[in-house]
């Protein structure tokens, strides 16, 4: 039986009318004791509590309230409520049991929520949460061995309307602090990972471009051997310039034992994001491969004295030692491979790995994953997941955060084999990797899934349980057609390089439970999924951070969780404008529902998302500003947007009110004009605009900044349906 621990017990309120999101025989047990049996429970028979627990409250022989949820009113359930209340009696609302998937925050499905909000009775707010000493652990389902429950009792809610939205927001925030307050995100990463392969040694990671399978325990074995040498050097942080694949595991794990934050550099980036890129994060020592480097001809590959090649480092390493760490690896204990490399002394909120991200002036944003946010987002991913028998995709590149988390951290943390292979745009060698070798957890960009739906059958995804669609919006030809000639639902995802990136998923809707009418759905359409457990969500107005909103109405939306950023290394003055008591303002426009489905509507932060990639409005309008010959004596004559697209996600906009631009006739001459201007520039081709807006001038706040709805306003009024 798993142990309780409860939280808050001077929120009890006597009498009080409580709202738990989940309910177990041992929780129930502890709040009757704390009511002292002065309780009637709310029950509706379509809707029924664990046979369980239906059983204990017979034996306590206490008072049940029965109501047909369909028909009975809200002021038929408050009068029976406040009778209870005038008896001295609390009320408990029991959730029933309910189809849900894996990690649902909650058993109430979204009809009793609204129910509740139209009682006018202010709720405690009950939160339930099962957690444990693993990855694997961490939000079970159903509390086992080594698995423990979390109950905490909430303040009560202040009077008012959407009590039910106020609940759900209640609850998140709840979840997101249990979450933080969990003693293995105060672990090591490295420590963790060294535990993952040792309990799975022989799972191995299988390089799609040779078919070579390196079992975990030879790559644990390799990265001893690996760094020891690099502890010799004086490297605080090493950039890794490597695809994904044994490779790419090899020299991040490398670094990690030998206490070295592994920097993943984006090889798809242009020469002056990679000089920023190791400017700001110190870099003066590379680990790639010389393959590699011939396949990326035209990258603004450093000295050769500060590249460490893969193939050179094998061929040199010491054969006795290789051997020797090798067995230690296959037979020792986790604990002596650990203390051999000191792998506790960087734990926590400890530096870990470093990525970039484009940032809203073009330069990159370095964004430094902590050991903390790393095994956040693992383990809420993992309790997502049916983590048995998964096999994953490596597609991703590892400098892409769902690359570095998911498609390599995650399977490695919980002993899933990898699938590598280093072109994500290969559609057929793709389509026959996950055939071959049935893997069926699929991860890519609609853009990339379009290509592998071209070369698929019914036959091609017979393996794959998952798969997600994420960096840019799923469209719903696109679905449809995965659905038609496949036979598979593709799943669509949201996340952040921020935050570690996932945030939300849709999930395949579980199984009906046998007696209830009720669900939580696992699909929305059009819906980036609920976000992971953990999460916390805050919508605020769209022109003031400090007037919140609803969580189902329509504004900007921020997070909180153990998985989110702290801020961009060496960005003070933008942590500012992004930060507020502990939440992340995202940028992204968008809002709740019930069943706590985020629904997107729009951008407004400075960036859009195109193939997958980021880019910076600012950087393109500064670019085109040159290119134009415009300076700030000119006042704002040109500004970037974003529009949906249903090839690339997003598309941009120029929005100009140049006297040159205003003959639409000439649209694509100058669009055409643009995209040479640009090259000569060596700017990257995603940054040239799709579309032209000729404009009597651009919107304009009263401060005199650029007015983001506005613009945003003028390019969809102008395009229609153009850019759907």
């Amino acid at each position: 039986m798993a142990e309780l621990i409860v939280h808050g017990k001077e929120n009890i309120v006597r009498p009080g009318f409580y709202m738990p999101n989940r309910i177990s025989i041992e929780a129930g047990r502890a709040l009757h004791h704390l009511l002292d049996g002065q309780v009637c429970y709310l029950v509706d028979p379509t809707y029924p509590p664990a046979p369980e627990i239906m059983d204990f409250l017979k034996r306590k022989k206490v008072e049940i309230e029965y109501f047909d949820f369909r028909n009975t009113t809200s002021r038929d359930v408050r009068e029976q409520i406040l009778a209870k209340f005038s008896q001295g009696l609390s009320v408990v609302f029991l959730p029933g049991q309910v189809a849900r998937i894996r990690g649902t925050y909650s058993d109430v499905p979204s009809p009793f929520l609204r129910h509740v909000g139209s009682l006018h009775i202010s709720p405690i707010p009950l939160f339930l949460g099962y957690y444990g000493d693993s990855v694997t652990t961490l939000f079970r389902e159903i509390p086992d061995e080594g698995c423990h429950e979390e109950f905490c009792i909430l303040p009560q809610l202040a009077p008012g309307p959407q009590t039910g939205e106020r609940l759900m927001k209640a609850w998140l925030e709840a979840g997101a602090a249990r979450l933080a307050a969990q003693p293995l995100l105060s672990h090591s990463l490295t420590t963790e990972l060294v535990r993952g392969i040792k309990a799975h040694p022989t799972t191995e990671i299988i390089d799609g471009m040779t078919g070579n399978a390196l079992p975990f325990f030879k790559a644990l074995g390799v990265s001893m051997t690996v760094a020891k040498l690099l502890r010799k050097r004086d490297d605080k942080r090493i950039g890794v310039i490597l695809p994904p694949g044994p490779g790419g595991v090899i020299a991040t794990l490398s670094c990690l034992l030998a206490g070295i934050t592994p920097v993943l550099i984006n090889y798809a980036s242009s020469r002056a994001s990679f000089e920023s890129t190791v400017r700001q994060a110190g870099l003066k020592t590379f680990i790639t491969a010389r393959k590699f480097m011939q396949k990326l001809d035209t990258f603004p590959w450093p000295p050769e004295e500060q590249l460490i090649l893969v193939e050179d480092l094998l061929k040199n390493l010491s054969k006795p030692a290789l051997i020797a760490n090798v067995l230690l690896a296959k037979a020792g204990p986790a604990s002596v491979i650990c203390k051999m490399f000191d792998t506790d002394a960087r734990k926590d909120t400890d530096e870990a790995v470093m990525l970039f991200t484009s940032g809203s002036s073009g330069e990159p944003k370095g964004v430094a994953f902590t050991h903390r946010m790393i095994l956040a987002n693992a383990s809420q991913c993992a309790c997502r997941l049916d983590m048995n028998n998964l096999r994953f995709l490596g597609s991703l590149p590892i400098f892409h955060s769902f690359g570095m988390t998911v498609a390599m951290m995650l399977p490695l943390l919980t002993g899933c084999p990898i699938c590598s292979y280093p072109n994500p745009t290969d559609a057929r060698t793709i389509n026959e990797l996950i055939m071959k070798h049935k893997l069926s957890l699929v991860v890519a960009t609609p853009t990339f899934a379009r290509a592998y739906l071209r070369r698929a059958d019914k036959e091609t995804y017979k393996s794959v349980r998952y798969f997600v669609l994420g960096a840019e919006k799923l469209q719903p030809d696109l679905e449809k057609e995965f659905l038609e000639k496949c036979d598979v639902k593709v799943l669509e995802g949201y996340g952040l390089t921020e935050t570690s990136p996932v945030i939300g998923v849709n999930m395949p809707d579980a199984a009906p439970v046998p007696g209830s009418k009720f669900f939580v759905p696992g699909t929305v359409a059009r819906s980036i999924g609920a976000p992971l457990p953990g999460i916390a969500v805050r919508i605020t107005d769209l022109d003031d951070d400090t007037k919140e909103l609803p969580l189902t109405e329509r504004g900007m939306i921020w997070f909180k969780g153990a998985n989110v950023f702290t801020g961009y290394v060496g960005k003070p003055e933008l942590n500012q404008e992004l930060f507020w008591n502990g939440w992340f303002k995202t940028g992204d426009v968008g809002q709740m529902d019930l069943n706590g489905f985020i629904t997107l509507g729009g951008r407004l932060s400075r960036f859009s998302k195109i193939g997958g990639e980021m880019v910076p409005h600012e950087g393109v309008e500064q670019a085109l500003c040159q290119g134009f010959g415009l300076s700030a004596e000119d006042g704002v004559k040109i500004a970037i947007t974003g529009v949906s697209d249903p090839q690339k996600g997003e598309a941009l906009v120029l929005l100009s009110a140049l006297p040159q631009h205003q003959r639409s006739s000439e649209e694509k001459e100058i669009l055409t004009s643009i995209r040479t201007m640009l090259a000569d520039m060596e700017m990257p081709t995603l940054w040239a605009p799709k579309y032209l807006v000729p404009v009597e001038s651009i919107p304009a706040l009263a401060t005199g900044k650029l007015d983001l709805r506005g613009c945003k306003l003028l390019a969809d009024e102008a395009l229609g349906d153009l850019s759907k």
